[in-house]
């Protein structure tokens, strides 16, 4: 299967410098400019600096969240503020040996029925595209929880 051609739109510049996982990562434009350090539970010293994980889960829970708003709109749905979609990212060894990557991805939709709750993150998923670049490639669960 070929990837689809895409005509960006937006092109976001993101450089790391330094030991890695503890070194240093910053956006071209300087809005980010963070110090990495490794986690305790991959052997570093953890603390107040983060990592590739915890980016990657922030950029993919915005962008989901912006799908599932894109998707109730065009569902007649009106969610509210206190909408929230959390994502968790695993990471861990491979049985090849390597390391990979698993997606847990929590939608939190006060007030609605489960099951439209349900189908509007199922339609999101679908639509968002950190799902759609990680289709076939990492586990990804999408839950939805109404309360």
């Amino acid at each position: 299967m070929t990837a689809a051609h895409i005509d960006p739109v937006y092109t976001a510049t993101a450089i790391a410098s330094g030991d890695g996982r503890n070194g240093e990562v910053r956006s071209s434009d300087g809005v980010i400019d963070e110090k990495l350090v490794a986690p305790k539970e991959m052997g570093g010293p953890g603390g107040l600096h983060t990592n590739p994980e915890q980016l990657f889960a922030a950029g993919y829970a915005a962008c989901f969240h912006g799908a599932l708003r894109v998707v109730a709109k065009q569902a007649g749905e009106q969610l509210g503020e206190d909408t929230e979609v959390t994502a968790n990212v695993g990471i861990g060894k491979t049985e090849s040996g390597g390391f990979g990557l698993t997606v847990a991805i929590q939608v939190k939709l006060p007030g609605l029925e489960q099951g439209k709750a349900e189908q509007l993150a199922a339609n999101a998923h679908q639509v968002c595209p950190y799902s759609n670049a990680t289709r076939g490639n990492i586990e990804v669960q999408v839950s939805a929880v109404t309360h």
